[in-house]
């Protein structure tokens, strides 16, 4: 879940590191954590937010340099504050039921379906309803994201529309992050990530659980 404002702020500026700066993000290989830190800083307030496709291991793959050891920088200031419009809370998402909006669920289809058990022990699998399965490993190929063309025809065969607002989630809000880049990146305009995801949503005792088949 995210942290408070203050509290992001106050970190971000501890590691030197600016809401007004360039921002790069990457993990060891492929892309999976790295756009929840993409989403969070864009969503604090950070302007300028990039990803490295392919992570570390690709970076490398192309002979560019690397370094190690520690890394020194000054401090920052990040002004942080919350873009409410980024994010979506439980009570919201009973709303976006009820009003029929799209929900982009990122977890692997067995578990949308209820055929597969959640990772989290007590917790049910299953999906919010009226949501649809759109598995995050299927915007990846050879450890990077799609191209946007790609992507626009996974959407279109997934039946969404990105002219209409969207909202993703995931398991615990990491993976949702990577369907909301990979919406962006075709297009997009008006997409938010439910920060609770199903970690939150299947042990809320208002929640309605369906299952496939």
């Amino acid at each position: 879940m995210l942290p408070s404002a203050a509290s992001f702020g106050r970190d971000m500026s501890a590691l030197g590191i600016g809401d007004r700066a360039t921002i790069v993000l990457y993990e060891q290989e492929g892309v999976f954590s790295s756009p929840r830190a993409w989403w969070m800083l864009r969503t604090f307030g950070a302007q300028d937010v990039r990803i490295l496709d392919g992570g570390l291991r690709a970076w490398v793959e192309a002979g560019l340099p690397v370094e190690s050891g520690p890394v020194q920088r000054t401090a920052a200031t990040f002004n942080a504050a919350l873009d409410p419009e980024a994010v979506r809370s439980f009570s919201q998402v009973q709303h976006l039921i009820a009003e029929r909006s799209q929900i982009l669920d990122a977890r692997s289809r067995s578990r949308f379906d209820g055929a597969s058990p959640e990772p989290r022990p007590g917790i049910s699998s299953g999906h919010i309803p009226g949501a649809t399965s759109v598995p995050y490993t299927e915007l990846l190929e050879d450890g990077r994201l799609k191209a946007a063309d790609k992507l626009l025809e996974l959407f279109a065969t997934k039946g969404v529309d990105l002219s209409r607002p969207i909202t993703t989630t995931c398991g615990s809000g990491v993976t949702a992050a990577v369907v909301l880049l990979g919406l962006e990146i075709a297009g997009a305009k008006h997409v938010a990530l439910y920060d609770g995801s199903w970690a939150e949503y299947a042990q809320h005792p208002q929640a309605v659980i369906e299952k496939t088949g």
